[in-house]
This record gives structure tokens, C-alpha cells and sequence, in this order.
């Protein structure tokens, strides 16, 4: 996108619109050290240079994130705390009655601990939750469902990965996070491209253009298909009879 820079003075001027509908007073959000975050780091302190907060909340993470969160922030100037998740995610597993281990169902555990987080912060200072999904992930459902999803605003979610990393060198988040290996932080060595199957560039061009190879534009599909519902609101039931 040749207009960028336009593009995130409209982005500032929804947030604070959006932000303001609400009765809010700033946004918080998670700051994990990769690019999406970081681009919504950017953004919210540009729109709410006193009252945008990054949460850095590690959970078996790799210390690296950590590191690279604090680099945005004091780049940015950005405000943060750091909530370590580790000891909260353990005494869920620990807890719970279930005696089988569902790997995948642990993983997922810890966004939506990130979520339960982020709320009890933005509740507590009237500051709304901003999401770090892009429309890569959107589209395919690349994300947890009551976890990273639930937020309060998307900023991101209409642009690709590849125009989200021409945001960030807009908003000059340094290149290291910008060239860092996309990562959910899910289980170690974990990656998003390795996950999905596909990479990033061949996942934009088919949403961008339409084009790619064809048995990878299926999958795709397939992915959009059995992730339509993580992108609606539960089903309503409505009967028929009607008195």
C-alpha cells in the first residue's frame, strides 16, 4: 500500500472514535514481541499517547519475546506490565479433573488466560482491549476462539501480513521484530507458517489476488469453511412455533 501513512491517521482517528463511543479512557492490549502486536502497540500510543498500556504476560515463553516486547515499548515509550501467566496456567491444569492430555487444549489455555487478563486491566482503568489479528489469521480462523479473539476492536484485521509489516516500518518498529519468525507462543519452536502448512506470502496473494497453487487454495478454503465459527457470534436458537 502506497498510502500508509494515510492509513494509520485514519487508524488513530478510529481508535479514539471507537474508544470514545464507549466511555473509555485508553486501550490496553497484549505486547508478545512479534510484528502484530507491536504495529498495535504503535498505534495505540499514537492514538492515546498517556493511556496505552502493553501487557507482557509470559507462560512457558520464550524469554526472547519477552526481550523484544520491552524493545517495542521503549522504542515507542510505550507503558507496560508484566503479568507472568506460568504459575496460573499450572494450577488450571493442575485442578482440573480431566486425565487425559489434549496438547492442543492446553495451548489454547494460555490466550485465553492472556484474555482473562487484558479484561481485569481494562476494566479496572475503563480502557478497551485491542486484538493483534491480521487478516491472514482472520481469514483462515489462525487464532483461539474466546483467546485472542476476544477483544473490544481489531485494528489490524483488514490488513495481510505483508502490509502489516509496511505498517510497521511506518510506525518504526525496529527490524528485528519486523524480520522475527511469526510465532503464537503456543508450545516451544512453535510457528505460525510451520502450523498452517503454507507461508504467509503464498496465504496473502490468495487473499490479495486470488492466486496460488491450487491444492494450498483449497486447504485455504477448507480452513475459512471450518473456522466460520470463531468469526460469529454463538447461534440463537429461535423456535417456529409461535403462539
Amino acid at each position: 500500500m502506497d498510502n500508509m501513512e494515510l492509513i494509520i491517521d485514519e487508524l488513530v482517528i478510529w481508535l479514539r472514535d471507537k474508544v470514545n463511543e464507549a466511555g473509555g479512557k485508553g486501550v490496553v492490549f497484549g505486547l508478545s514481541g512479534g510484528v502484530d502486536s507491536a504495529v498495535v502497540a504503535g498505534l495505540a500510543k499514537l492514538a492515546f499517547p498517556d493511556t496505552s498500556l502493553g501487557i507482557i504476560m509470559p507462560c512457558y515463553s520464550n524469554p526472547i519475546d519477552e526481550e523484544h516486547a520491552l524493545l517495542v515499548a521503549d522504542n515507542l515509550g510505550l507503558k507496560t506490565e508484566k503479568v507472568d501467566l506460568t504459575p496460573v496456567y499450572d494450577n488450571f491444569i493442575k485442578s482440573s479433573n480431566i486425565k487425559f492430555t489434549n496438547e492442543l487444549a492446553k495451548a489454547n489455555l494460555k490466550p485465553r488466560l492472556r484474555m482473562t487478563t487484558l479484561y481485569y486491566y481494562a476494566q479496572s482503568y475503563n480502557y478497551l482491549v485491542l486484538g493483534g489479528t491480521n487478516k491472514s489469521e482472520f481469514t483462515i480462523g489462525y487464532f483461539t476462539k474466546h483467546g485472542d479473539s476476544g477483544v473490544d476492536l481489531l485494528p489490524i484485521a483488514h490488513f495481510v501480513k505483508k502490509e502489516i509489516r509496511q505498517m510497521a516500518k511506518c510506525l518504526n518498529i525496529p527490524d528485528i521484530i519486523i524480520e522475527k519468525t511469526p510465532t503464537a507462543g503456543l508450545w516451544e519452536g512453535q510457528t505460525d507458517e510451520e502450523e498452517m502448512g503454507f507461508n504467509y506470502d503464498i496465504l496473502d496473494e490468495y487473499i490479495l489476488n486470488n492466486n496460488g497453487p491450487e491444492e494450498i487454495i483449497e486447504k485455504i478454503k477448507g480452513m475459512n469453511k471450518k473456522s466460520r465459527h470463531k468469526r460469529k457470534f454463538p447461534p440463537i436458537f429461535v423456535p417456529n412455533h409461535k403462539e
